[in-house]
């Protein structure tokens, strides 16, 4: 297996193979997720065997159940091994890996156009443009002729390289040496510095001269000199710690443009934060001039037989300049409604397979590509949610985790990495933030092109099943893995036969439950009924057969209580129950000791002593106080070692009338029982210290008796 995740790491890395590797990666893959299946299902078995039953008849049918499954456990793995053993004569009988990959990169850098741009076609760049030349000649009294570094940041295709060149063209005659130079994504230090070279009109023999020589040369050249230069496309702050020994500071007013798409790198390549310029996608006015004079040649042309579907393309494009140009392209000097409604239609679903958008896919491709592997699956995983779908922040954590594709680090919990990821993708402008409160964002959206680019990538590599209701069949010769469905349009739908779901590990459904028994998914890790409506409690029953479990979350009124049977979940980490109308947890909870994140309603009651053995409880929102008889409930919060976040809330319960008197009486008595509520859980802090300097003292005294009674001997 780890063999296996090796080769897939480096095979992910390649941005095209070949049919043949491609058909043979597929194949591996699936290998994979059934080797990972076997083990698990093993690793339940192992777990039940520790839990034996009291009774000579009970402990008698328990064997037997227990060799039925070590005999299906063998067959299986015998199986898996001819599999492997396949896989790998494929391998070395086609030798793969000399002919791994067609080309790991454009013919044609994808940006060229946006240097050549004729001005008359450009729209919403004045503004910006203007802001920027402000900003290259603006001058302080301490540093007005100190080399300074300006960035430009912003997501793929929102017209960072256009408005580079666009300043650069308007200020470069006001400079002495002038540059433009590509860097990409996979920079060539040496090419780097030579087309700097270039630029500047060094006319020495450059060729032939290594990174340091031409440091010196370039040095030496600018001394003294005011000069500007663009260094377009940086992906890495690391590459930027060489060029930068090139750029001498000789207080001549010099000045450096660097556009990047990491609000990280941006950070660190600018002399000051306020040097730091965020792109912002075009307004709707802008984008619907735009878009008209690319598709007809004049931003006042107006199809009334079009009705709407034009500005709903335009929505869509969501006021970023690569998309709008894509898509005006592809329907220039078109008129037939029927073809702009399967444009329309396209976005979101199948815009990145049309050949007409290539330049825009290869521009996203370089995004992606970037993303460390194994934050790629975390990025893939967002195809999950529908359009528009603004995602919670820690349930796709949650999420994240239920799945594993965080490794735990030492030093670090899974959620903190997770956190992690979730602000890189934001810093990579791959999500928009979403409810920021004190520079942390709550939740995210995604951009629907870029959510369509990694809908066709999941779709490629059979990452997510993403399916309507009217789908009922299922062609692929693959096995569903991670199913979405949206079933907001139709009742009591039957999804298939079971069989198709046997092995998948995540369901989402979004709008009406399923008919479809989810009993038969013996692999299922993940279940997320939170947008499922119409849910009922019939709908739980027997969910204590579903083993593997680890995130489960239902949100529907018509939901009262959990099965009693629900502590048999023993992989379950994530419980979320808010939105329903339980009133109390069953005592079963108390059996999950994985459990580690739970959710719910402060009008959710715990049964007496159920706090105190949840020890693996990291996160709990949100706990009800209802009243001061629950002091000794709060104290057992002490026993949970583990937790980092807990939410309080105490329901007040002011009457009505008199609005001003209870504004005062009810701050009055928050702050009284905030100050109750910290003493409670104080003490139970203060106990359990107690018990534990009691429990050291015994074990001392048990050691010196040992010690008295080794020596009388």
């Amino acid at each position: 297996m780890s063999a296996m995740s090796a080769t897939l790491q480096m095979l992910a890395d390649v941005e095209q193979l070949n049919p043949e590797m491609r058909d043979w990666r597929d194949n591996l893959r699936e290998l994979a997720y059934n080797l990972e299946d076997c083990v698990d299902a093993f690793m339940v078995h192992v777990d039940n065997e520790r839990d034996v039953p009291s009774g000579f008849i009970k402990r008698f049918v328990r064997k037997l159940k227990k060799l039925k499954a070590r005999h299906e456990i063998a067959n299986q793995i015998e199986e898996l091994k001819a599999c492997a053993i396949e896989a790998s004569d494929r391998h070395k009988r086609y030798n793969f890996f000399e002919v791994t990959s067609i080309s790991n990169t454009s013919v044609v850098d994808p940006r060229l156009p946006a240097l050549y741009v004729e001005i008359d076609k450009l729209v919403g760049i004045d503004g910006p443009k203007n802001h920027m030349i402000e900003l290259l000649t603006i001058e302080t009294k301490d540093s007005s002729k100190e080399l300074r570094v300006l960035s430009i940041v912003g997501c793929g295709g929102i017209g960072k390289t256009t408005l580079a060149n666009q300043v650069y063209e308007s200020v470069k005659s006001k400079f002495s040496c002038v540059a433009f130079v590509s860097v990409s994504r996979n920079p060539d230090v040496k090419k780097i510095l030579r087309d700097m070279a270039k630029g500047v009109e060094i006319t020495d023999n450059i060729l032939d001269c290594d990174e340091q020589p031409l440091i010196n040369k370039l040095r030496e050249h600018l001394k003294n000199k005011r000069y500007l230069v663009v260094f377009d496309d940086v992906w890495d702050a690391k590459i930027w710690a060489t060029i930068k020994l090139s750029l001498v500071n000789e207080n001549c007013g010099s000045r450096v443009i660097t556009t990047t798409r990491s609000i990280a790198v941006a950070r660190c390549l600018s002399s000051q934060g306020n040097n730091v310029y965020q792109m912002k996608p075009l307004s709707f006015d802008d984008s619907r001039r735009l878009f008209f004079k690319r598709a007809f040649g004049s931003e006042n042309i107006s199809f009334t037989h079009l009705g709407s579907i034009p500005d709903e393309i335009i929505r869509k494009c969501d006021g970023l300049p690569l998309a709008i140009i894509a898509i005006s392209s592809m329907l220039a000097d078109q008129h037939a409604k029927s073809e702009w409604d399967r444009v329309l239609n396209d976005i979101g679903s199948a815009l990145a397979k049309n050949p007409g958008a290539e330049n825009m896919t290869t521009i996203l491709s370089m995004s992606y590509f970037d993303i460390p592997y194994h934050q790629r699956t975390c990025l893939l995983y967002l195809s999950v949610f529908p359009e528009d779908y603004v995602i919670e922040k820690q349930c796709l954590i949650n999420r994240w985790i239920a799945e594993g594709f965080i490794q735990e680090v030492q030093g670090r919990t899974k959620y903190e990495i997770g956190d992690g990821y979730f602000n890189d993708f934001i810093n990579r402008c791959m999500i928009q933030p979403i409810d920021v409160k004190f520079g942390e964002a709550e939740a995210c959206r995604v951009h629907d092109i870029i959510l369509d680019y990694i809908k066709c990538k999941a779709v490629e590599e059979n990452f997510i099943t993403s399916l309507d209701s009217s789908e009922h069949a299922y062609t692929s010769e693959y096995k569903i893995r991670r199913l979405c469905v949206n079933n907001r349009n139709e009742e009591h739908v039957t999804l298939w036969a079971s069989a198709v779901l046997s092995h998948v590990r995540s369901v989402t459904i979004f709008g009406q439950p399923l008919q479809t028994s989810l009993l038969p998914s013996t692999a299922l890790r993940l279940l997320d009924l939170g947008d499922c409506n119409g849910m009922s409690d019939h709908h739980l029953s027997s969910m204590e057969k579903l083993v593997h479990l680890k995130y489960l979350r239902v949100c529907s009124r018509s939901i009262t209580e959990l099965p009693g049977k629900i502590g048999e979940l023993h992989y379950l980490q994530t419980l979320d129950v808010r939105g329903t109308r339980i009133k109390e947890l069953p005592p079963g909870i108390t059996k999950l000791q994985r459990l580690a994140h739970l959710y719910v309603d402060c009008d959710i009651t715990f049964p007496d002593g159920m706090i105190g053995r949840m020890l693996s409880l990291e996160e709990l929102r949100t706990y009800g106080v209802q009243s001061y008889k629950q002091q000794k409930s709060l104290q057992e919060f002490s026993k949970l070692t583990k937790l980092r976040t807990l939410e309080i809330r105490w329901n007040l319960n002011i009457p009505d009338g008199l609005e001003g008197m209870i504004q005062v009486m009810s701050w009055r008595e928050c702050i009284k029982r905030t100050e109750w509520l910290m003493e409670q859980l104080a003490a139970g802090e203060t106990e359990q210290e107690n018990k534990e300097e009691e429990n050291e003292q015994t074990d001392e005294k048990e050691m010196e008796q040992q010690e008295d009674y080794g020596g009388s001997n």
